[in-house]
């Protein structure tokens, strides 16, 4: 079946009306598996194996089933809710509705697509980031060096119709777009499950290097070039991490259930790592050098 396409070149946060929901639904179905899910995974950061490390840059990915305690994700969610509700000052905060039409608690937390640039403001989610265990791992999948915290931000997806956030490569956005590759830490607030917009990844993508995306339903890969019979879905308890790749191709469906789905993820670079020009931006992400249409 061919995917359909929502209207318009525009990023949602949610569906407004009956249509926009049944091409969602479609788009679910047709682009996304639900029976895949990985083979091998880590208890505990301090359990992760010279092996684990192996796969990792073989898959592109490694799952690691507890990198926040019960109390750190209880911490973690108050802070990103603080943020939200605009109780901490300098954190930005990604509305897709007037924040003016947004009276009750409730209808302010629905309109909230992300939060960002929060860890020079608030010390709860500075910890998350740095935590040692975490830039331990991280500076052993860069062989040995450093990692330096390049971008953070947590993804609410609401319930009864969070939007997808379509295939894409992260460093296929400028501000990751560096010269090595960078690695992502998408850490579950709540449980992200199958029915609510748990990551979804193609292991060994990000072994085609940069691929051009293409402004659909959002900055994203072409529908077409979705390999989806190779679709593995990452569902994570509370705590959990998806470390990967800032090359494979991933994404996450829509979430009609009536659960949230929050969820930090922290980008970290090699501190050797430098940005990309403008040039070669363009030559590695965009269709500029062939003019190909998705």
């Amino acid at each position: 079946m061919e995917p359909q396409k929502l209207p318009g070149k525009r990023t949602l946060i949610s569906y407004e009306n009956a249509e926009e929901q049944q091409l969602a639904k479609a788009v679910a179905d047709t682009l996304y598996r639900y029976d895949h899910f990985p083979e091998v995974r880590a208890a505990k950061l301090n359990e992760v194996t010279d092996e684990h490390v192996r796969l990792f840059w073989q898959q592109g990915y490694l799952v690691v089933d507890e990198v926040l305690n019960a109390e750190e994700v209880r911490t973690a969610i108050a802070a990103v809710m603080d943020a939200v509700h605009g109780k901490t000052a300098g954190v930005k905060v990604q509305f897709v509705k007037s924040e003016a039409r947004l009276k009750t608690d409730d209808e302010r937390e629905l309109a909230v697509r992300k939060i960002y640039d929060f860890i020079q403001h608030d010390a709860r989610l500075n910890a998350v980031a740095h935590h040692q265990g975490t830039l331990d791992l991280i500076a052993r999948l860069f062989a040995g060096e450093k990692a330096v915290v390049v971008q953070d931000q947590a993804l609410l997806k609401p319930p009864s119709g969070g939007a997808e956030k379509p295939w894409h490569q992260d460093m296929a956005y400028g501000a990751l777009a560096y010269d090595r590759s960078v690695i992502g830490m998408w850490t579950a607030l709540d449980p992200a499950g199958l029915d609510n917009g748990c990551m979804h990844v193609i292991p060994y993508s990000h072994r085609q290097g940069a691929v051009p995306h293409y402004a659909e339903r959002d900055w994203q890969l072409c529908d077409s070039s979705v390999d989806v019979e190779r679709d593995v879905a990452v569902p994570l308890k509370p705590g959990g991490a998806l470390f990967f790749s800032g090359l494979l191709h991933h994404g996450t469906p829509p979430n009609f259930s009536d659960k949230r789905r929050r969820a930090l993820q922290i980008h970290y670079a090699p501190e050797s790592a430098r940005k990309l020009t403008p040039q070669e931006y363009k030559r590695m992400f965009t269709n500029e050098l062939t003019n190909a249409e998705c």
